[in-house]
């Protein structure tokens, strides 16, 4: 179900229909908002087969989260519009927001959480498994591969840390170098420390029988049977079509790649556009993420409710 546009413009316009999009939009409707959130159907958890650590949602299927979640914003009054974003400018009066099917609208404020997109390593395989059993995040999925043999591919600053985290869930964890240095000093300590050997040379392919993954094959046609693969992917805030307003992403202090910075409301340094979940923040959870939107989404309403006030107090001086 698509709703239909409003050539009147809105309160807010949402850009992004995850948990931080839809959390907030669910906000700003039940302040009586006019309120669209424009998602382009892509959610990065979508190969997941349920989302964890969510007190009272445990295990959920992502795809029914969101559709509980579209459902609810539109309870109360809100609207869902199927479409991308390709560009938001600034008006006299707040912004317009193009949409890749030629058509636009027109918002007072807006709340980007259009998440991230994850860069994985050119490995054959990894793409196909991943969030089956090529996992990122131990909070996610560790528990459902406890006991497993785990392995962790090298591809950043974080790696080490992954490998070191993994081990609360397994004791064979093993740690493939890749096309990284292999680690030295004091994260070659604590690896062996903790038992986790590390194997050198290239991962060459993951490895899958019987629709599940069953090792990784170096370069040198060695297999090495793994029932998961951990990998830290290089994540990219979706944020392109803010370039007019001059918003770009930036470096994360994790280098983990690259977010939208906000303040603790929510707010960007443009006047006017908050932005909350993964685009901003890229290891926030499910949780984390709605609970971003509904903070931003307060705010707004409150900026909202400032200058509704100022324009009242000057009409009736």
């Amino acid at each position: 179900m698509t709703d239909t546009l409003r050539n009147s413009g809105y309160d807010v316009v949402v850009l992004g229909g995850g948990a931080a999009g839809l959390s907030g939009a669910l906000t700003l409707a039940r302040a009586r908002r006019s309120v669209l959130v424009i998602d382009a159907g892509a959610p990065r958890n979508a190969p997941a087969e349920g989302v964890h650590g969510l007190l009272g949602r445990e295990g959920m299927p992502p795809g029914e989260l969101l559709a509980r979640g579209r459902e609810e914003v539109r309870r109360y009054g809100g609207q869902v519009f199927s479409g991308e974003a390709i560009a938001v400018v600034r008006e006299e009066d707040g912004f317009r927001v193009a949409l890749a099917d030629g058509a636009s609208v027109r918002a007072r404020r807006v709340l980007v959480a259009s998440g991230l997109v994850d860069e994985l390593p050119e490995v054959p395989g990894l793409r196909e498994r991943w969030g089956h059993d090529v996992l990122h995040c131990p909070y996610c999925h560790g528990w459902e591969v406890r006991d497993q043999p785990i392995g962790v591919l090298a591809s950043g600053p974080l790696s080490v840390h992954q490998a070191l985290l993994l081990r609360q869930w397994s004791e064979d964890v093993t740690y493939f170098a890749h096309t990284m240095p292999p680690p030295e000093g004091e994260d070659a300590e604590k690896l062996a420390a903790r038992g986790i050997p590390v194997v050198h040379g290239e991962v060459a392919s993951v490895r899958v029988g019987n629709g599940r993954m069953t090792g990784v094959r170096l370069s040198d046609g060695t297999v090495v049977r793994r029932a998961a693969l951990v990998v830290a992917p290089r994540m990219v805030a979706r944020a392109g079509f803010l370039s007019g307003l001059g918003l770009k992403p930036v470096p994360h202090p994790s280098g983990a790649g690259e977010h939208l910075p906000v303040d603790a409301a929510g707010r960007t340094d443009v006047p006017g556009v908050w932005a909350a979940g993964n685009v901003t923040d890229p290891s926030a959870q499910v949780g984390p993420a709605a609970a971003a939107g509904t903070t931003a989404a307060a705010q707004i309403n409150a900026d909202l409710i400032a200058e509704e006030t100022r324009r009242a107090v000057e009409a009736r001086r």
